[in-house]
């Protein structure tokens, strides 16, 4: 899966693909980066992985699993969690629950330059317990560029990047990488 080409297969179909998939535990945030890097091919996916990852694609802002992989997932479109299976539904049983979940893709800004945005989204979540303009900071920006960005994004000051919408750091990223002038 991590190779397929999700682009090909939908013109070849003449189709947006849907994609459903029970995802093995060790390698799934690959496999989710490459369904995202893939969106414009995929019309939704119904998926399967562990509780715990599922928890973190469908968290909300400000919560404790809302990281990185949320807002990349979020940036491809929106994501429901279905329901979860015990253990026991299994044979044999895993030592984990089982979470299905939907994802609809609907791919959003897509003015903004993926590659540049997800560097920005990292060092945003390079350290969790960093406000976010220490984190930015560390990663290169200047303090003042920061301090710039942030207000005119109306992100407050001492803000952490757990708790910010994706819209919040769309606009972030775009006072960032703006041209100085």
């Amino acid at each position: 899966m991590l190779e397929f080409d999700f682009a090909a297969a939908a013109r070849q179909a003449g189709q947006p693909l849907l994609v459903v998939g029970n995802l093995p535990y060790y390698i799934t945030s690959p496999i989710l980066l490459r369904l995202a890097q893939q969106a414009g091919a995929l019309e939704a996916a119904v998926l399967m992985v562990q509780r715990e990852v599922a928890d973190r694609v469908t968290a909300a802002p400000g919560s404790r699993d809302y990281g990185l992989l949320t807002v990349l997932c979020a940036l491809e479109g929106p994501t429901e969690r279905l329901f979860t299976l015990p253990p026991e539904a299994f044979s044999p049983a895993p030592e984990v629950h089982s979470t299905v979940f939907r994802w609809n893709f609907m791919p959003r800004f897509p003015d903004l330059s993926r590659e540049s945005f997800q560097q920005t989204l990292k060092a945003a979540f390079a350290q969790k317990r960093k406000t976010l303009a220490n984190n930015l900071r560390a990663a290169g920006f200047s303090a003042t560029r920061i301090q710039a960005a942030m207000q005119a994004a109306a992100i407050p000051a001492q803000a952490r990047a757990e708790e910010l919408p994706l819209e919040a750091f769309a606009a972030l990223h775009q006072q960032l990488t703006a041209p100085v002038g």
